[in-house]
């Protein structure tokens, strides 16, 4: 018969020397497993003696206390009648009095975000929330689209809108697609599998993180016969555990390629999530502008000059050391899928990406949603140097881009500009929220009669027929890069029409 402890005796064991928590009613030796947490051990020592379920379960799929613990390391059980009774804040109490606002007066992604944040906790606002540094990048990412112009023509037949197309020769419904974004269920316990049954719903490619809190065989149970799934990999510097994940993906017939992440060898500094990295904290955020100010952000003490955070955690055991002479190799040793390449900021890395086509089959144009390096370029300035300097890349692989898309014009005008596809990353945890898989619905469905609106009111029925006339960048164009090509080496320089 399992011992049977109350929460003293566990409160008791709250040190690196004797390191007991709580999980799903049972109690944990972890002792041994705190300085091999991929994490750092801080993150388990302010868990320490104490019930850990509510920040463990979100950010953990299942099958990781098996894989990470000994069997020996599980003692017994907790008296759940010696737990301590949490008392809810009065936000909190008004909160589930007025509940989430219908989803159909969320009339854009801007309503979403602002329900979603006085829902989720803190700590997971402040992670999805986040980026590098002053936030410049995010910020542009957010509004440099606003500084294009379209080009809606007359007397054409609007009547019929196709928004379908197709992303690596498989069809989809939208030029949309969720891109790899972490941690879902600190939004909602319907986690990424929720975001893949809005997007069956709508016909739209999903890629699975490579940090998702949902095992990929949980988040592609209830895949359609013909969705489309890609599987984000991070490298890790033990090169094994990123084979294993290789094959095992393998093995699920919906994912149908991977999306090799190159923006964030390291990461990024993300104020927002490191001034939350006491894991114990759970207040809502009533505002982003009241989660901005100096009086509720600033207080707190930062507790080390190494920082912390979920975004820095996740980074643990990710390979810095990639290059093109030695990843690709190893790549098609370990997997036939096609590889797109994620983070793309240059033409100039374009170009060498499609020298090595066809097992490079696309590549995505991101800055990491501005959480890696800030002052980096949004994708926009990235497609517009691309036709410059080198427009052949768009024949020779497909582009894709993600950052800042807010609106359905947004998703038009960067399929002017020559990508296949747009990506969404925010969008959908805002979505999930603040109504789990209904709430992603609800950004996909608005996201998709915006954009059908935007192409109805150009004069186009269908994505393929949206080009460079259809668009004004003169005011972007401005920002753009305008140095040497730096293609000038024969192995890499072609002849390209300007």
């Amino acid at each position: 018969m399992a011992k049977v402890f109350s929460y003293d005796e566990v409160s008791k064991h709250n040190t690196a020397e004797s390191c007991w928590v709580v999980l799903y009613g049972n109690v944990y030796d972890v002792t041994e497993f705190v300085p091999q947490h991929p994490g750092g051990s801080k993150i388990i020592l302010q868990l320490a003696g104490k019930d850990a379920t509510e920040e463990y379960d979100p950010v953990h799929p299942p099958g990781t206390l098996e894989e990470s613990l000994k069997p020996q390391s599980k003692l017994g059980a907790i008296d759940p009648e010696t737990l301590p009774k949490e008392e809810k804040s009065s936000a909190e109490i008004n909160e589930e009095d007025t509940g989430p606002p219908p989803l159909d007066e969320l009339l854009n992604l801007d309503d979403v975000e602002a329900a979603s944040t006085k829902l989720i906790s803190r700590k997971a606002w402040a992670y999805y929330y986040s980026a590098g540094d002053d936030l410049i990048s995010k910020t542009y990412n957010n509004t440099v689209y606003r500084a294009i112009f379209l080009r809606p023509r007359i007397f054409v037949d609007c009547t019929e809108c196709d928004t379908s197309t197709t992303l690596l020769g498989y069809k989809v419904s939208l030029p949309i697609y969720v891109s790899p974004a972490a941690m879902a269920r600190l939004a909602h316990p319907d986690g990424e599998a929720g975001i893949a049954r809005a997007s069956h719903t709508f016909g739209a490619a999903q890629i699975i993180s490579n940090n998702a809190s949902q095992t990929p065989e949980q988040i592609v149970a209830d895949a359609g016969p013909d969705q489309v799934f890609g599987w984000q990999l991070y490298v890790q510097t033990d090169r094994a555990k990123s084979e294993a994940m290789l094959a095992r993906i393998t093995q699920l017939p919906a994912i149908k390629f991977v999306c090799l992440t190159l923006d964030a060898p390291v990461p990024g500094k993300r104020e927002h999530d490191e001034r939350t990295k006491n894991v114990g904290s759970n207040l809502a955020v009533r505002s982003s502008v009241q989660a901005d100010s100096a009086s509720s952000t600033t207080r707190e003490p930062r507790n080390g000059a190494k920082g912390g955070g979920i975004g820095m955690a996740l980074f643990a055991g990710t390979a810095p050391d990639l290059t093109w002479k030695t990843t690709l190799p190893w790549l098609a040793k370990h997997t036939k899928l096609p590889i797109v390449l994620k983070g793309l900021q240059t033409h100039e890395d374009a170009y060498i990406a499609s020298l090595y086509a066809p097992q490079v089959r696309g590549i995505i144009l991101s800055n990491h949603g501005g959480r890696a390096m800030d002052t980096a370029p949004p994708a926009v300035h990235t497609l517009i140097e691309i036709r410059k300097y080198c427009p052949e890349v768009f024949s020779r692989l497909e582009v894709m881009v993600d950052g800042g898309i807010r609106r359905g014009t947004d998703v038009v005008k960067a399929l002017c500009l020559g990508a296949k596809a747009v990506g969404i990353g925010r969008a959908p945890l805002w979505g999930l929220g603040v109504g789990g898989e209904k709430g992603v619905e609800r950004v996909l469905e608005i996201l998709k009669a915006e954009t059908e609106t935007a192409m109805r009111l150009l004069g186009v029925e269908k994505v393929e027929q949206l080009g460079p006339r259809h668009i004004n960048t003169r005011a972007v164009e401005r920002y753009v890069y305008d140095g040497p090509a730096g293609l000038e080496k024969p192995s890499l320089w072609v002849n390209a029409k300007l």
